[in-house]
């Protein structure tokens, strides 16, 4: 397949943070100069840096982006995709404050009409965790009856069913109704199946709605044979964005065997499908109180109490000594402070390349190693937005050190942000407001010294290629309407709303429009 687009010559560009116009030809699927407005539509040499210069012989396409700033194309370092898709479809019940509120949700979706045979009402995104009632089958059964009916918590991590969605997961009976952890994740597959001409369709259409909001690539790491899957779509013509497709355990043997390593893109994709990192989830998360912490949980006791460590040491390092040995980077799952630390161990002893994913709660002491180590501190900005007041209860006194994006940038850590999709939406605007602001809906900024920089987020949110465009560089492009140094800049301490609402003009990838509203 091909995906690279004829010669672009865009004019009349301004970099972030620079109000003199410049020209950038795209050809070939590659950035092949920046240079002054003018010196490119002319033909010229283009000046120093410009790349290999001048348009050249031929047709060029030329686009006037008058005065409309350009970055590198953004990414999004952690999402589920497919689950994504179907949560765009689902009851949403982000908003509920109790659990009487989510029922009352229940009613009113049932009320407009039933699920098909066979298939059960999905909702998703309740957090119980600050609830003032206990979210039991009972009061679901009261509105649904025999209507299957499952409810995904907003981080994925359990499940509140009706006795009716109990059966229809396979679950004979159940003391609650709420599965948590390793009760709720081995039936997550069960409510996520979908044929796979309706989910692929699903995809394109999140991955258009990700253009529009200048995203290029994800690394998706969704709990399947992600490779088959990818490459399904990619021969089925799907082209509107880079993604690197992690694995799991299940399928590694399968991975190793192909001689896949980290980085390496895959024939018959058009350059955009990559293998990517090596998954393991070694903990919970915080809503379920099963994020692996040195210190209990208010108001719980017994075995669990520190929360759940589902991936031992014992289990992790031999995991990741094979997937470093077979060339793939490792993303290690870890929220809670004695997971992040036991992972950052796991990581010195392997000598393995990759990231820590979440980083939520760390130790001081575990700050410095991302660094020294070399790993990444793979994060989701907007987890501190939706966790914040959660935190509070059941982190108090330890908050200082929760989501800590400034201290990790201070240590020298490298960052990468995301959105864990479908956790938090993916928007990499909703990401970068969070991380530079600690602040949504007029609320005051949390933790305001753990802000980082903008220049800092949007450098964690561009795979590496800094703010600027530049010769030789993928042909990966975001358009936008604004400055966002100068947007930021004027609203960090308000929520960072003009952000979050960001016009985006377009996005190029490889040259080739995927989304343009101009």
């Amino acid at each position: 397949m091909s995906t690279v687009a004829g010669p672009l010559l865009l004019t009349g560009a301004r970099l972030a943070g620079h109000t003199e116009p410049v020209d950038l030809l795209l050809r070939d699927g590659r950035v092949r100069a920046v240079a002054p407005s003018g010196t490119l539509a002319a033909g010229g040499s283009g000046g120093a840096g410009a790349g290999d210069a001048g348009v050249g012989a031929g047709p060029v396409e030329r686009v006037d982006l008058d005065g409309r700033t350009v970055l590198p194309g953004l990414w999004d370092k952690h999402v589920h995709l497919t689950q994504w898709a179907l949560v765009r479809r689902r009851l949403d019940l982000s908003g509920a404050r109790s659990a009487a509120q989510a029922v009352r949700l229940v009613r009113d979706r049932l009320a407009e009409g039933l699920p098909e045979p066979g298939t059960a009402l999905v909702g998703y995104g309740f957090r119980d965790g600050l609830w003032p009632d206990t979210p039991t089958a009972s009061l679901l059964d009261a509105v649904a009856g025999d209507v299957p009916v499952v409810l995904v918590s907003g981080d994925l991590h359990c499940a509140w069913l009706s006795t009716a969605g109990l059966r229809f997961v396979g679950v004979g009976s159940h003391p609650t109704g709420l599965l948590r952890e390793s009760e709720w994740l081995p039936l997550a597959a069960v409510v996520d199946r979908a044929p796979d001409h309706l989910a692929d369709a699903w995809v394109a259409d999140a991955a258009a709605a990700a253009a529009a909001r200048g995203v290029v690539g994800v690394v998706d790491l969704e709990l399947t044979d992600n490779l088959t899957v990818w490459r399904r779509r990619f021969l089925a013509g799907f082209d509107a964005l880079r993604v690197r497709a992690g694995v799991w355990t299940p399928w590694l043997d399968h991975v190793l065997t192909e001689g896949l390593r980290t980085g390496d893109v895959l024939p018959g994709t058009g350059g955009l499908l990559e293998q990517g990192p090596f998954k393991v989830v070694t903990d919970g998360s915080l809503n379920t109180r099963t994020a692996y912490c040195h210190d209990p949980y208010p108001g719980l006791s017994g075995p669990e109490a520190h929360g759940i460590l589902s991936v031992p040491p014992d289990e992790l390092v031999p995991l990741m000594k094979r997937a470093d040995a077979g060339g793939l980077w490792c993303a290690i799952h870890a929220i809670g402070d004695h997971a992040n630390t036991l992972a950052l161990d796991a990581f010195a002893a392997t000598g393995a390349r990759g990231s820590v994913e979440h980083a939520q709660l760390l130790d001081h002491a575990d700050l410095a190693r991302f660094a020294e180590l070399g790993v990444v501190a793979s994060v989701q900005p907007e987890h501190a937005m939706d966790d914040r007041d959660i935190a509070d209860r059941y982190w108090a006194g330890r908050t200082g050190r929760a989501f800590p994006y400034g201290a990790l940038d201070d240590a020298g850590a490298v960052l990468a942000l995301g959105s864990d999709a479908p956790v938090a939406a993916l928007d990499p605007w909703v990401a970068l407001a969070a991380a530079v602001s600690r602040s949504r809906d007029g609320r005051a900024a949390w933790h305001p010294e753990q802000r980082i920089g903008l220049r800092t987020a949007l450098e964690a949110s561009t795979d590496g290629r800094g703010l600027f465009p530049t010769a030789g560089a993928p042909a990966d492009v975001v358009v936008l309407d604004a400055d966002p140094l100068a947007v930021g800049q004027a609203d960090a301490d308000a929520g960072a709303v003009g952000l979050r609402d960001m016009s985006v003009a377009g996005t190029l990838l490889a040259g080739r429009w995927t989304h343009r509203a101009f």
